[in-house]
């Protein structure tokens, strides 16, 4: 994997004389609230020294067992303990993700002469606990541009569970932070930095992991295999697109996943230009390629037996004499041909492009990742990750795995009425259709690349992919890289 600056982390049976910051926990129980992971003694030093116990000194300072909520007890000795709501005491790994990465956050914000050591003593016992733990304490270390504080160097985790077992959440919560922080570099590069050329060689790097092969179609090869979608897409700009593919396929799997992202480097709407404000954020619209390379790459390290390829459709959307126009009629790659309604609903095209590419392997499974559109947003918020899938089975399977990730998903439909919308009088089909349920509609589009009897889902992270406000929890301001720890949850629950 390559490296993002993660810190580094170990387990530890208890905290040591010099945890660096210590964190503990604010729990909710049916008698009040309760200090969790506080070794007695140093409570009784606090106590001792200032008159008042820890959890009371946090809660004039405003702590609360509310998740998430933060606050910084100093004392004798030059102690300092981040006490940090976690709800209710039944705590699942979720929040002890959130409460860890809240506390690691504030502990990274703090002035120092250098990297700091963080301790989390939150009573970690059970391996997904260890997992959410870990996992919520790298990736709420990660900064894309460090701010006022010094940053983490090092976080130790408290746990009396020594049993092969813990070893091994830990290491897999460190791959998949590792992963998530890859992704979320990437998002957060300019697109003057990361275009369809340059995102194609930062894949590179990955490939020099044994496990992994790649392969890059660039424009010569993408016109000779006849993809319309991508260099159509891509045709308004100097920098020309790119089909990456990243494969594992360890011996002994079963079971091919394949996964499909859309990497738009920056998405200015082409001939149908967006407005200013609306394409500030477009540097991001390559989020679901970000998603799919980086869980390849975490689930190859983890060596899962299952067989996974990764597609990742590059292209800048530019305005120019030479882009495409609405009106246009493409043909695709395998010979679908498609009205062009709209220059800025490009995502899709090179989506199809790729899904048809894909299902020449015959794959058991497709998942494609995309900041596809503006209406699952609506729908669903900026927190909110859309999911629609030909039958619930296959919906169900990717529901579970973002709960064991800890990612937020909401099913939608896509209605019988859908398909209609794209009807055109000179192609195909059209690829959009009228204003209403447009992320219904764009499924619908991109499932008439899909074999029908291929199990697919189409994730739109259009609207938790980037994190324009504060930091919260384990999530930074800038991209996030929803998506891979579900990816990566769901190839553990397919692997033979």
């Amino acid at each position: 994997m390559i490296s993002t600056g993660q810190p580094t982390i170990t387990l530890s049976p208890a905290a040591g004389k010099d945890p660096g910051v210590l964190v503990v926990g604010l729990a909710e129980t049916s008698e009040g609230e309760l200090l969790i992971g506080l070794p007695d003694d140093l409570g009784k030093t606090f106590t001792k020294a200032l008159g008042s116990d820890v959890a009371a000194l946090a809660r004039q300072l405003g702590g609360s067992a509310k998740p998430g909520r933060t606050v910084l007890v100093t004392g004798p000795g030059g102690w300092r303990i981040v006490v940090v709501g976690v709800g209710p005491i039944d705590v699942t790994p979720e929040q002890v993700r959130r409460a860890a990465g809240a506390a690691v956050r504030l502990v990274g914000g703090l002035p120092a002469a250098g990297p700091q050591t963080v301790t989390i003593s939150l009573e970690t016992a059970e391996p997904q606990v260890i997992k959410g733990a870990a996992e919520g304490a790298l990736l709420g270390a990660y900064s894309y541009r460090k701010g006022s504080g010094a940053g983490i160097g090092h976080i130790i985790l408290v746990s009396q569970n020594r049993k092969p077992e813990a070893r091994q959440a830990l290491e897999l919560a460190t791959t998949t932070a590792s992963s998530v922080d890859l992704a979320r570099e990437w998002v957060n590069l300019p697109g003057n930095v990361l275009f369809p050329e340059s995102f194609a060689d930062a894949v590179r790097p990955l490939a020099r992991n044994p496990r992994l092969g790649l392969e890059v179609w660039d424009e010569k090869a993408l016109e000779r295999d006849g993809f319309g979608g991508l260099l159509a897409v891509g045709g308004g700009s100097d920098r020309k697109p790119r089909l990456v593919k990243l494969s594992y396929a360890p011996r002994g799997a079963k079971f091919h996943l394949a996964l499909v992202g859309k990497g738009i480097t920056f998405d200015a709407g082409g001939l149908n230009l967006k407005g200013a404000d609306g394409m500030y954020t477009m540097k991001t619209d390559m989020a679901g390629a970000a998603a799919v390379l980086a869980a390849t790459a975490a689930i190859a390290e983890i060596g899962l037996r299952i067989r996974v390829t990764a597609w990742a459709a590059m292209a800048e959307n530019l305005p120019s004499g030479s882009a495409y126009r609405p009106s246009d009629v493409l043909t695709m790659y395998g010979g679908k041909t498609v009205e062009n309604g709209n220059s800025d609903a490009e995502g899709r095209l090179v989506m199809a492009d790729a899904l048809v590419k894909c299902a020449e392997e015959k794959p058991d499974l497709v998942i494609d990742v995309a900041t596809l559109t503006g209406a699952c947003v609506v729908a669903l918020g900026e927190r909110v990750a859309g999911l629609m899938a030909r039958d619930d089975e296959t919906a169900d399977l990717v529901l579970d795995a973002a709960e064991a990730a800890g990612e937020q998903f909401w099913q939608l439909p896509i209605p019988e009425d859908a398909r209609p919308k794209l009807d055109s009088k000179v192609a195909d089909l059209k690829s959009t259709g009228d204003k209403h349920g447009g992320a219904l509609t764009a499924a619908a589009f991109l499932s008439e690349f899909v074999p029908e009897e291929t199990p697919w889902a189409h994730l739109d992270i259009a609207g938790p992919s980037f994190n324009s406000g504060s930091a919260y929890d384990y999530t930074p301001a800038g991209g996030t890289g929803v998506g891979v720890r579900t990816l990566i949850a769901l190839a553990h629950a397919l692997a033979n």
